[in-house]
């Protein structure tokens, strides 16, 4: 079942009109969401990011949409899809409507829900080989969009098919004056000594939901200092851990990027708390 402004439908029967602004222009924007046993894990975090970024994407935000309408949106296609007993993964699009050309004829919006199972309720420790490597081809512009969850997703696209293409399991995305950005699927951490590192919203990263939440946990070890600042490809090789984040993983420990191998102690006392905060969000 999915919810198509507010009516289910079965996914089958269900469709968007080739006018959908989303599909013709990447005019949307897009919560990735982790329902456990019926708790939205983060919600408030994943509303107000949403909030905000209709607002930069200048939608309009009907006065319908206050926390406890789309939390009870969310639970209501987890429950028709059977799944509100164990964990779900719940994608909330949000586009304009249709009409008009780049320019819209509204500010107006249509929305979807979609749900589907996830295999573990709460953040496991992945530590198969996992390599990465650097997309070069393409770059992720510094600026407020590149914050945002939106359609407009071509460097990921294009860095996966390397990544596929070449034997990898995730790339990392640089901006236009390379330094290391994120990966394809989430935030970049590096750990050297007792700093932990990850590049600033400032340097067109995604504004993660997961990141923000290991930033609060990492400001709270006592025996680790916080650095927000830009990464350099030269830092990658001098690092003793490097992980991603991401709100349905938690977090990736990366094994190996060209001939560096990585260690992942630090990743593992980070899933700990996080799962701490998960269970209490």
């Amino acid at each position: 079942m999915v919810n198509i402004n507010g009516q289910l439908f079965e996914e089958k029967e269900a469709s968007l009109s080739i006018a959908n602004r989303g599909f013709a222009y990447g005019d949307a924007v897009f919560e990735t969401i982790r329902v456990i046993n019926g708790r939205i894990i983060f919600w408030e975090d994943h509303y107000f990011r949403l909030m905000a970024s209709m607002r930069i994407m200048r939608m309009d935000i009907p006065a319908t949409f206050s926390p406890e309408f789309l939390e009870a949106e969310i639970l209501q296609i987890v429950r028709e899809n059977d799944l509100f007993d164990t964990q779900a993964r719940v994608k909330l699009n949000v586009s304009r409507q249709a009409g008009g050309f780049y320019t819209p004829q509204t500010n107006e919006i249509d929305y979807l829900i979609t749900a589907e199972a996830l295999p573990d309720a709460f953040y496991l420790l992945n530590e198969d080989f996992y390599e990465v490597e650097l997309f070069k081809d393409h770059y992720v512009a510094k600026g407020l969009l590149s914050t945002l969850k939106t359609n407009n997703r071509a460097v990921n696209v294009l860095a996966g098919i390397y990544a596929i293409e070449n034997d990898y399991h995730n790339c990392l995305l640089l901006n236009e004056q390379k330094n290391v950005v994120e990966a394809l699927n989430g935030n970049i951490f590096l750990v050297v000594g007792n700093v932990i590192k990850t590049p600033p919203i400032t340097d067109g990263c995604l504004k993660g939901i997961t990141r923000g939440k290991i930033l609060e946990i990492i400001k709270k070890l006592p025996d680790y200092t916080f650095e927000e600042a830009s990464i350099s490809p030269f830092e990658l090789q001098k690092a003793d851990e490097m992980f991603i984040s991401n709100v349905v993983m938690g977090i990736q420990p990366v094994k190996k990027y060209r001939k560096k191998e990585y260690s992942s102690e630090v990743a593992k006392v980070l899933l700990g708390r996080l799962n701490t905060l998960a269970r209490l969000s």
